[in-house]
Protein backbone atom coordinates (compact mmCIF):
# COMPACT_ATOMS: atom_id res chain seq x y z
CA UNK A 1 0.00 0.00 0.00
CA UNK A 2 1.50 3.64 -0.83
CA UNK A 3 0.34 6.45 1.22
CA UNK A 4 1.55 9.92 -1.06
CA UNK A 5 -0.40 13.61 -0.87
CA UNK A 6 0.30 14.62 -4.50
CA UNK A 7 -2.22 12.16 -6.25
CA UNK A 8 -5.14 14.03 -6.24
CA UNK A 9 -4.95 16.08 -3.45
CA UNK A 10 -4.74 20.06 -3.81
CA UNK A 11 -1.47 21.92 -2.43
CA UNK A 12 -1.93 25.55 -1.29
CA UNK A 13 -0.17 27.78 -3.52
CA UNK A 14 1.84 29.68 -1.25
CA UNK A 15 5.24 27.81 -0.46
CA UNK A 16 5.83 29.01 3.08
CA UNK A 17 3.01 26.23 3.65
CA UNK A 18 4.39 22.95 2.03
CA UNK A 19 2.64 20.37 1.03
CA UNK A 20 4.27 16.67 2.40
CA UNK A 21 4.26 13.63 0.37
CA UNK A 22 3.92 10.44 3.01
CA UNK A 23 4.68 7.72 0.48
CA UNK A 24 4.13 3.83 1.60
CA UNK A 25 5.74 1.45 -1.07
CA UNK A 26 6.28 -2.14 -1.46
CA UNK A 27 9.39 -3.22 -2.35
CA UNK A 28 11.97 -1.00 -0.84
CA UNK A 29 13.57 -0.08 2.39
CA UNK A 30 12.40 2.63 4.25
CA UNK A 31 13.62 6.20 2.32
CA UNK A 32 13.79 9.11 0.19
CA UNK A 33 12.21 9.56 -3.10
CA UNK A 34 12.27 13.21 -4.22
CA UNK A 35 11.47 14.37 -0.71
CA UNK A 36 8.95 11.94 0.08
CA UNK A 37 8.90 9.76 3.05
CA UNK A 38 8.92 6.62 1.50
CA UNK A 39 8.03 2.85 3.67
CA UNK A 40 7.19 -0.58 2.44
CA UNK A 41 4.01 -1.82 1.19
CA UNK A 42 2.61 -2.36 -2.19
CA UNK A 43 3.47 -2.57 -6.07
CA UNK A 44 3.71 1.24 -7.51
CA UNK A 45 5.42 -0.27 -11.14
CA UNK A 46 2.14 0.03 -12.91
CA UNK A 47 1.16 3.56 -10.81
CA UNK A 48 1.94 6.81 -13.32
CA UNK A 49 2.03 8.58 -9.58
CA UNK A 50 4.69 6.57 -8.51
CA UNK A 51 6.64 5.37 -10.74
CA UNK A 52 8.85 7.45 -13.18
CA UNK A 53 8.68 4.85 -16.27
CA UNK A 54 4.75 3.89 -15.48
CA UNK A 55 3.23 6.97 -16.82
CA UNK A 56 4.26 6.53 -20.19
CA UNK A 57 2.87 3.37 -20.85
CA UNK A 58 0.22 3.11 -18.08
CA UNK A 59 -3.39 4.73 -17.50
CA UNK A 60 -5.25 6.20 -13.91
CA UNK A 61 -8.35 8.12 -13.83
CA UNK A 62 -10.42 9.38 -10.72
CA UNK A 63 -14.04 8.87 -10.34
CA UNK A 64 -16.27 11.68 -8.70
CA UNK A 65 -18.31 9.98 -6.37
CA UNK A 66 -17.90 12.02 -3.50
CA UNK A 67 -19.26 15.50 -3.16
CA UNK A 68 -18.91 16.83 0.80
CA UNK A 69 -15.96 17.73 1.89
CA UNK A 70 -15.03 17.93 6.12
CA UNK A 71 -12.36 20.58 5.61
CA UNK A 72 -12.69 24.05 5.10
CA UNK A 73 -8.92 24.94 3.28
CA UNK A 74 -8.58 28.99 2.62
CA UNK A 75 -6.72 27.90 -0.66
CA UNK A 76 -9.45 25.76 -2.29
CA UNK A 77 -12.41 27.48 -4.08
CA UNK A 78 -14.96 24.57 -5.87
CA UNK A 79 -17.05 27.74 -7.06
CA UNK A 80 -16.13 27.46 -10.76
CA UNK A 81 -16.35 24.62 -13.32
CA UNK A 82 -15.32 25.60 -17.13
CA UNK A 83 -13.34 23.77 -19.39
CA UNK A 84 -10.22 26.03 -18.86
CA UNK A 85 -10.04 24.06 -15.30
CA UNK A 86 -8.45 21.24 -14.38
CA UNK A 87 -7.77 20.39 -10.67
CA UNK A 88 -8.86 18.75 -7.60
CA UNK A 89 -12.20 20.44 -6.41
CA UNK A 90 -13.75 20.85 -9.53
CA UNK A 91 -16.13 18.39 -11.52
CA UNK A 92 -18.43 18.76 -14.29
CA UNK A 93 -20.79 16.05 -12.59
CA UNK A 94 -20.87 14.00 -9.15
CA UNK A 95 -21.05 10.35 -10.25
CA UNK A 96 -23.29 7.57 -8.23
CA UNK A 97 -21.31 4.15 -7.65
CA UNK A 98 -23.23 2.88 -10.23
CA UNK A 99 -22.42 5.22 -12.44
CA UNK A 100 -18.36 5.47 -11.46
CA UNK A 101 -18.47 1.61 -12.34
CA UNK A 102 -19.91 1.60 -15.78
CA UNK A 103 -17.66 4.73 -16.91
CA UNK A 104 -14.58 2.61 -15.50
CA UNK A 105 -15.82 -0.36 -17.62
CA UNK A 106 -16.29 1.87 -20.75
CA UNK A 107 -13.30 3.52 -20.34
CA UNK A 108 -11.08 0.37 -19.83
CA UNK A 109 -12.62 -1.22 -22.93
CA UNK A 110 -10.90 1.65 -24.90
CA UNK A 111 -8.23 2.06 -22.79
CA UNK A 112 -6.69 -1.33 -21.60
CA UNK A 113 -3.51 0.71 -20.51
CA UNK A 114 -5.52 1.69 -17.69
CA UNK A 115 -4.25 0.17 -14.33
CA UNK A 116 -5.78 2.55 -11.52
CA UNK A 117 -9.10 3.89 -10.43
CA UNK A 118 -8.85 6.28 -7.80
CA UNK A 119 -11.58 8.43 -5.46
CA UNK A 120 -9.98 12.24 -4.59
CA UNK A 121 -13.42 13.72 -4.16
CA UNK A 122 -14.46 16.89 -5.11
CA UNK A 123 -14.80 16.42 -1.79
CA UNK A 124 -13.23 14.02 0.40
CA UNK A 125 -13.80 10.18 0.30
CA UNK A 126 -13.84 9.69 3.66
CA UNK A 127 -16.59 12.42 4.28
CA UNK A 128 -18.75 10.56 1.86
CA UNK A 129 -17.86 6.68 3.20
CA UNK A 130 -21.52 5.07 1.59
CA UNK A 131 -20.54 6.42 -1.88
CA UNK A 132 -16.15 5.93 -1.81
CA UNK A 133 -16.49 2.40 -0.46
CA UNK A 134 -19.53 1.09 -2.53
CA UNK A 135 -17.84 1.88 -5.49
CA UNK A 136 -14.76 0.89 -4.50
CA UNK A 137 -16.78 -2.72 -3.49
CA UNK A 138 -17.73 -2.74 -7.21
CA UNK A 139 -14.54 -2.58 -8.09
CA UNK A 140 -12.76 -4.75 -6.53
CA UNK A 141 -15.27 -7.31 -7.40
CA UNK A 142 -15.51 -6.48 -10.93
CA UNK A 143 -12.61 -5.57 -11.65
CA UNK A 144 -10.09 -7.34 -9.66
CA UNK A 145 -6.67 -6.96 -11.87
CA UNK A 146 -7.23 -2.87 -11.16
CA UNK A 147 -5.34 -1.05 -8.51
CA UNK A 148 -7.49 1.30 -6.18
CA UNK A 149 -5.81 4.77 -4.86
CA UNK A 150 -7.43 6.83 -2.27
CA UNK A 151 -6.75 10.67 -1.64
CA UNK A 152 -8.31 12.06 1.13
CA UNK A 153 -7.06 14.83 3.92
CA UNK A 154 -7.15 12.19 6.52
CA UNK A 155 -9.15 13.21 8.89
CA UNK A 156 -11.14 10.55 8.94
CA UNK A 157 -8.71 8.03 8.20
CA UNK A 158 -8.51 6.52 11.64
CA UNK A 159 -12.18 5.43 11.45
CA UNK A 160 -11.99 3.99 8.11
CA UNK A 161 -8.41 1.98 8.12
CA UNK A 162 -10.01 -0.98 8.51
CA UNK A 163 -12.45 -0.53 5.69
CA UNK A 164 -9.51 0.75 3.20
CA UNK A 165 -7.34 -2.48 3.73
CA UNK A 166 -10.51 -4.81 3.36
CA UNK A 167 -11.67 -3.08 0.08
CA UNK A 168 -8.00 -3.84 -0.95
CA UNK A 169 -7.03 -0.59 -1.62
CA UNK A 170 -3.57 -0.70 -2.59
CA UNK A 171 -2.83 3.07 -2.65
CA UNK A 172 -3.62 6.34 -0.16
CA UNK A 173 -2.55 9.09 -0.67
CA UNK A 174 -2.83 11.62 2.85
CA UNK A 175 -2.45 15.54 1.94
CA UNK A 176 -0.51 17.08 4.97
CA UNK A 177 -0.54 20.64 3.93
CA UNK A 178 1.24 21.44 7.38
CA UNK A 179 3.58 19.66 10.28
CA UNK A 180 3.56 22.67 12.58
CA UNK A 181 -0.30 23.59 14.24
CA UNK A 182 0.75 27.02 14.25
CA UNK A 183 1.07 27.34 9.82
CA UNK A 184 -2.04 24.68 9.62
CA UNK A 185 -4.30 27.47 11.37
CA UNK A 186 -2.93 29.55 8.68
CA UNK A 187 -3.95 27.00 6.22
CA UNK A 188 -7.25 25.73 7.28
CA UNK A 189 -10.58 28.23 7.96
CA UNK A 190 -12.12 25.09 9.79
CA UNK A 191 -12.47 21.40 10.49
CA UNK A 192 -15.86 20.00 10.99
CA UNK A 193 -15.59 16.73 13.01
CA UNK A 194 -17.94 14.96 14.78
CA UNK A 195 -20.81 17.63 14.62
CA UNK A 196 -18.32 20.31 15.81
CA UNK A 197 -16.37 22.94 13.57
CA UNK A 198 -12.70 23.45 14.74
CA UNK A 199 -10.59 26.86 13.86
CA UNK A 200 -7.62 27.71 14.20
CA UNK A 201 -4.73 25.83 15.93
CA UNK A 202 -7.02 23.48 17.82
CA UNK A 203 -8.15 22.46 14.17
CA UNK A 204 -5.17 22.00 12.96
CA UNK A 205 -3.89 19.80 15.56
CA UNK A 206 -7.22 17.87 15.27
CA UNK A 207 -6.46 16.91 11.84
CA UNK A 208 -2.64 16.49 11.97
CA UNK A 209 -2.96 13.55 14.73
CA UNK A 210 -5.82 11.98 12.76
CA UNK A 211 -3.52 11.86 9.76
CA UNK A 212 -0.75 10.49 11.61
CA UNK A 213 -2.79 8.04 13.91
CA UNK A 214 -4.70 6.97 10.65
CA UNK A 215 -1.33 6.56 8.88
CA UNK A 216 -0.25 4.22 11.91
CA UNK A 217 -3.14 2.26 12.21
CA UNK A 218 -3.23 1.34 8.17
CA UNK A 219 0.80 0.54 8.71
CA UNK A 220 0.31 -1.85 11.53
CA UNK A 221 -3.01 -3.89 9.63
CA UNK A 222 -0.44 -4.44 6.28
CA UNK A 223 3.22 -5.13 8.69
Amino acid sequence: MHFLSGCGGQSPPSSNVPDRDIVFAVKDEPGQIDGKVVFALANESRHPCYDEMAHHYFARMHVAVAPKCNINCNYCNIKYDCVSESRPGVVSKVLTPQEAYAKVRSTLASLPQLTVVGIAGPGDPLANPRETFETFGLLSEGLPDLQLCLSTNGLKLPDYSEDIVRHRISHVAVTVNAVDPQIGAEVYRAVFFRGKAYRGREAAELLLHNQLEGIRRIARSVA
